[in-house]
């Protein structure tokens, strides 16, 4: 059974900075592709970022330089730091992973996902 736990959202002013945090239960998950996405009111999901078993960040482009994703494989936990929120981040966020190397950021070929935790920017 693998379980992903997201924590560390909530609300903010713009120009503020939150911390996801996303424990990892049932299996040596730094062998796997982590991933954070996030998915807005009426939008579709997208892919915010991703980390390769080697350490490897892939981000999206509106979040280049802002946020920054990690992972402790000691306490088997990943993190996404996020600076410089703007509105349009506001969004229900998941972390997700995948079994092997990390393709692409659609999300396709994550088969473990979290349940979710919401952030909100204020204007």
């Amino acid at each position: 059974q693998v379980l992903l736990t997201e924590s560390g959202g909530g609300s903010v002013q713009a120009g503020g900075s939150l911390r996801l945090s996303c424990a990892v239960f049932g299996y040596a998950y730094w062998t796997y592709c982590m991933g954070w996405f996030r998915q807005a009111p009426g939008k579709e999901r997208e892919g915010v970022a991703t980390i390769d078993s080697d350490g490897s960040p892939t981000y999206a482009e509106s979040v280049k330089g802002r946020f920054t994703i990690s992972n402790n494989n000691v306490k088997n936990t990943l993190y996404l730091q996020m600076n410089s929120l703007k509105f349009e981040d506001t969004a229900v966020y998941y972390c997700a992973a995948q079994v092997g190397a990390c393709r692409d950021l659609s999300g396709a070929g994550f088969g473990y996902w979290g349940q979710g935790t919401q952030v909100t920017v204020s204007s």
